[in-house]
Formats: C-alpha cells, sequence, structure tokens
C-alpha cells in the first residue's frame, strides 16, 4: 500500500484551522517529553514519534516514581490517551469546536493525578501564535475527515524518511515528529562538530553538529503548502546550485532549503519512488558540498547485509 499511486491530496488553504489546533495538541505532548526525558544531545528527548495511533511520546519516566507514562494524540479515534506501566489509563477527547485551552488543561489534569505535579511551561514554541496552550481557546477548529488526511499523508512521508535512513552507516535519528515545527523530519550525521550560528536556545543546541536534514511539512503560514524538504548545516557557498531529483525539485529561497512539493510528488507515476529520489538525491549532494567522507554517502545506496546466522556462520 505505501507504493500506492492514491496519495492523498492535503491543501494547506482548506485545513490551516484544523492544522493549527492540531499543531497545538502535540505541542502540549512535546513540552511534557521535553520536561520528563532525560536530555540528548540536538534535543532528541524532545522529540515525538509517528505511529500507527498517531503522534505519540517514548514512556517517559514518572516524577513520583511509579513507573512510566506514555502520551498518545490518536488521529484514528480522535482523543489523547495517557498510560502508564501499571495499567492505568485515561482519555482526553478531541472533537470539533474544543480548544486547545480546554484540551489542555484536562490532559494536564490527568497528568497530575497519574503522575504527581509535572512543571509546565505553557507558552507555544516556534508558532505564529504566543497565547499560551492552557489559555488558548482561539484555536477549536477539529475535523476528523482533515485530520484523517493529514495523517495517511503523514504515515507515506515517513515511510519515505524511513527508507532514507534505514542503510545509513553513520549517526542517524530516527524519524522524528517535531511539535515545534509541525513536522517530520530524519537528520544524518557526519561526527564532525558545528558552529550553531546563534546563541538562541534551540539552535544553539540542536545544531552543534554537522548534519543533512530531509523531512516533510504539512504547510504552514510561511510556506502554505505540503512539502519534502532537505538542507545541510552547514551549507557551503554554492551549495543552492544543484539539480535534484526528481526535475520537480528546486532550491526555495525564502526557506533556505530544496522542496519538492506534495502535489508534485501525488502527481507522480509512483510517488514513493519520486519521493525517495529527491531525499537520495538531496543527501547525496549535500555530503558532496560539504565534503563529507564518501562512505557515508555511499551507504545510503546499499542494503545493509541479513543477519544469516552465529559466529561460525559469518566466519564462513
Amino acid at each position: 500500500m505505501l507504493g500506492s499511486p492514491r496519495w492523498p491530496a492535503i491543501p494547506y488553504e482548506r485545513w490551516s484551522a484544523t492544522c493549527d489546533t492540531l499543531h497545538g495538541h502535540t505541542q502540549v505532548l512535546g513540552k511534557l517529553a521535553a520536561r520528563l526525558a532525560p536530555p540528548e544531545p540536538q534535543l532528541q528527548h524532545a522529540a515525538l514519534r509517528l505511529t500507527a495511533r498517531g503522534w505519540e511520546t517514548l514512556p517517559l519516566p514518572a516524577p513520583d516514581g511509579s513507573g512510566a507514562m506514555v502520551i498518545a494524540l490518536e488521529l484514528h479515534a480522535h482523543r489523547t490517551t495517557l498510560e502508564h506501566s501499571d495499567g492505568r489509563r485515561r482519555s482526553v477527547a478531541l472533537m470539533p469546536n474544543r480548544s486547545v485551552g480546554e484540551v489542555t488543561r484536562e490532559v494536564l489534569a490527568a497528568v497530575h493525578e497519574m503522575v504527581g505535579p509535572v512543571a509546565f511551561d505553557p507558552r507555544p514554541q516556534e508558532t505564529s501564535w504566543s497565547v499560551p496552550l492552557d489559555e488558548d481557546d482561539e484555536h477549536a477548529t477539529y475535523d476528523p475527515d482533515q485530520v484523517a488526511a493529514y495523517f495517511a499523508a503523514a504515515i507515506h512521508a515517513a515511510a519515505v524518511l524511513a527508507e532514507l535512513r534505514a542503510p545509513y552507516r553513520g549517526r542517524a535519528t530516527p524519524v522524528n515528529a517535531w511539535w515545534g515545527s509541525f513536522d517530520l523530519a530524519v537528520s544524518l550525521f557526519s561526527g564532525r562538530p558545528a558552529d550553531p550560528g546563534s546563541s538562541e536556545f534551540i539552535r544553539r543546541n540542536a545544531m552543534d553538529a554537522q548534519e543533512v536534514a530531509v523531512g516533510w511539512w504539512p504547510g504552514d503560514g510561511r510556506y502554505p503548502k505540503a512539502a519534502f524538504y532537505a538542507y545541510a548545516h552547514p551549507a557551503p557557498p554554492g551549495y543552492d546550485s544543484a539539480r535534484l531529483e526528481p526535475s520537480r525539485a528546486r532550491w526555495e529561497p525564502s526557506l533556505g532549503e530544496y522542496v519538492l512539493d506534495w502535489d508534485d510528488v501525488v502527481a507522480a507515476d509512483d510517488p514513493y519512488v519520486a519521493a525517495v529520489a529527491f531525499a537520495r538525491s538531496a543527501v547525496r549532494h549535500s555530503c558532496t558540498a560539504c565534503d563529507w567522507d564518501p562512505a557515508l554517502s555511499a551507504s545510503l545506496e546499499g542494503r545493509p547485509p541479513p543477519v544469516i546466522g552465529g559466529a561460525s556462520a559469518r566466519r564462513e
């Protein structure tokens, strides 16, 4: 099914209001992950995952010492679910005309009841609005059909990113669901440090290593189209001059990134092949332009050998 040509269209102008509401709900999960998970390089502990349920945290240590908790934004069932390792479970409904503020307050109350008090900064991050999440009664549009279309598109996009990173022999992130920028992304690293270029908290902590990032977003006010994107950090002079695959891929000056619009992916004879071609060509170009070890780029073209037997089989 992932190779099917029938990938959903998600025109941003039609679902932007629902998109913003959904973005607000993911921020609650992300802020709890950032607070409770052990800190990792490049802020990896704060990232969420896209699963068959929707967006969710990894197991988070309970501050009261009672075990672990997972919080999921279930996009088929349209609810936020909290699950404790001892079997306790609590759900908060997502539905039309239920605001981010109302849902946030109920989720935080459920967290407090389940694992005790957790410090929570309600200020949204990387959004076009600044109203605290627990006071946000503006974002209350939630269309289940639009959420279903988004989720179907996101699952396809995540499969492309997983295909890209699977054979890579260097350090790589999982396919992360980033609640600040509301995108999916995988980062590949060269093993060398980098200058973040800013003292701002997120950039200082997330961009202190050489990386090539490939991702997908469903559109926002800055770029109102769903699209795959790719960039290198730090990018050398002339980085923006490459011609990537497929031919509709291009450099977008307003973003400082290469993009392949989702509409062009959906229109391709095989959307999966087109999207993977973009991702791989972006990484090949980035590794060459940034003078990475050629073996790292080459590893993307191969497949790790299967493990057939034990040590004696390997010696044979």
